[in-house]
């Protein structure tokens, strides 16, 4: 299959390698854009931020919490001058609290036109980018946090904890607050390594034994010695993309796991970490 400047630039958007190297991946690939994605990761020059799926949007990030419900929604812009303007700001508050009071996952049509004339007015497109929503159910408490760069929301974090005796659980609150700063500091792509889907690790086995094979320095290596590096490698992706195994924000000595178990020893009750949602700024969410 002929390799064409538009798949080389697809590859390229989706990578971040240089255009030469797309190119290479592609012609080896025979102009199988997945393989040719595969040949990239497996020689280490796909971008890992562009994996994550980041973009060039701008926007804004606004938590709402009313009774047992917390979320959080994105307002998308053009510009981060906008971001800081104030009728956005106002506006997004607004939709904030409707939206998430009301469970909407869209706009509705009033939303939708007042969408269009603030855009008018500002003379940006502005949407609403997504919207994350949590429930606390009996014995939940879920915490909510903003961070904030230069005076603007840019990442917005929810998360779910779960007490097996509410009334032990004093500083809940607090965990549930701290876990939050973790996550906006480390940007976990899952909870736990349960959640991770069987197939990503296959394929990063694969990777990573693609690039033993050319390493010459573990040619002369035994059969099991291998097998035991190619495992640690795929520990240590694993404690690098799953919450429960970073380390704790308030003390980088323990990992997220081990500041539960101490929380639940301190107030005398088991401390579950049930789920959390994050949304980005320049992040595909």
């Amino acid at each position: 299959m002929e390799v064409t400047p538009e798949m080389v630039k697809k590859l390229r958007d989706k990578t971040g390698v240089g255009i030469g190297d797309c190119k290479k991946a592609l012609v080896e690939a025979g102009g199988d854009f997945d393989k040719a994605d595969k040949i990239l990761k497996e020689k280490g020059l796909a971008s890992a931020a562009k994996r994550a799926g980041r973009t060039n949007d701008e926007g804004r990030v606004f938590a709402h919490v009313k009774g047992t419900r917390s979320g959080i929604i994105q307002m998308a812009c053009e510009t981060d001058f906008v971001a800081r303007n104030a009728d956005f700001t106002a506006f997004s508050v607004a939709i904030a609290k409707e939206m998430i009071e009301a469970g909407q996952t869209e706009v509705n049509a009033d939303q939708d036109q007042r969408l269009k004339d603030l855009g008018a007015k500002i003379k940006e497109n502005i949407t609403v980018k997504a919207v994350s929503y949590m429930d606390a159910g009996v014995d939940e408490l879920v915490g909510d946090y903003v961070h904030m760069v230069n005076d603007v929301g840019r990442i917005g974090v929810l998360i779910k904890l779960k007490a097996a005796d509410a009334a032990k659980a004093a500083g809940l609150k607090t965990l549930a607050n701290d876990l939050a700063l973790t996550v906006a500091a480390y940007n976990p792509l899952y909870m736990t390594r349960s959640d991770v889907p069987a197939a990503f690790i296959t394929e990063q086995e694969e990777i990573f034994a693609t690039q033993m094979s050319q390493d010459e320095s573990l040619q002369s290596k035994p059969e099991n010695v291998k097998q035991g590096i190619l495992k640690g490698k795929v520990n240590k992706l694993l404690a690098e993309i799953c919450l429960v195994d970073k380390p704790f924000i308030r003390d980088d000595k323990s990992t997220v796991a081990q500041a539960l178990e101490k929380a639940s020893k301190e107030m005398g009750t088991k401390i579950e970490l049930v789920a959390y949602k994050q949304l980005r700024i320049g992040q595909d969410n």
